[in-house]
Parts: structure tokens; sequence; C-alpha cells
């Protein structure tokens, strides 16, 4: 026995969050950066942070569907791992797709802050201190 498996017309919600376009069909990630498969720049890391220009500068292009969609999410500040992981696609191809927004001036980025190679010896001891009394 066949069981036949029917598409439905509106997409779903999986299709609509990792690209699908309006007839449900997926939209491959390299068509989402013109083909373009490395960033134009090195300032992004996973946890960068990235925040939208809020009003957006007067002279900026008009924006690409996935551009907008990058926008929304950025209105509070958000790592780019955590960026990707909402929309559902390569961090890759997020990165380079910010490239475009950080070279319009429509985002901004907060790099890392750094972390001290030397451990807080004080730190450390009251942490060894707080374990043996348990």
């Amino acid at each position: 026995m066949r069981h036949h498996v029917r598409a439905s017309a509106r997409p779903t919600a999986a299709s609509e969050v990792s690209g699908g376009d309006a007839a449900g069909r997926l939209v491959r990630p390299f068509t989402l950066t013109g083909g373009r498969t490395r960033p134009s720049r090195a300032d992004f890391t996973l946890i960068t942070t990235v925040t939208a220009v809020d009003p957006p500068p007067a002279w900026a292009p008009r924006l690409q569907p996935e551009h907008a969609r990058i926008l929304k999410r950025c209105v509070e500040p958000i790592a780019v791992a955590e960026l990707a992981a909402h929309l559902d696609l390569p961090v890759s191809v997020v990165v380079i797709m910010l490239c475009d927004l950080l070279e319009a001036g429509r985002i901004t980025i907060r790099p890392p802050h750094p972390v001290s190679r030397t451990p807080d010896l004080q730190l450390l001891q009251k942490v060894r201190d707080g374990l043996g009394r348990l």
C-alpha cells in the first residue's frame, strides 16, 4: 500500500525560517550571499555582538529581505552564533550578510572582551576554601 504525502500550499514555519520562498521552496544559502563564499571583513567571531543602527543612515541602500530579517533580530544586541541559530542559517552565510550590513552602516558590532590570561589567585583561593568547607 502506497501512502501519498500532499505538499501544503502554505509554507511551514520551518521553511519560512530556513529561507524558503512564498511557495515553500528552499532558497540555497549561496543565493542569499550572491554567490560569495567568504566575508569581506574579518570583524566577526561567533560571540561578536551585533546591534541594528536606529534610525538607519539616510544614505543606506535598499535592503534585501534576508538583510531585513537580520535587522529585525538585531534590535537588541545579539551574538553572531545566536543570530544564525534564530535565522536557521549557517554562520558563514550570516557573517557574509552581516558584512554587507556593516559596510552599509546598518549595524554596529562589539568584539568580545579579551579574557585575562592570568588567573585571579584570590578568587581561586576563595573557591578552594569554599569547596573545602563542603
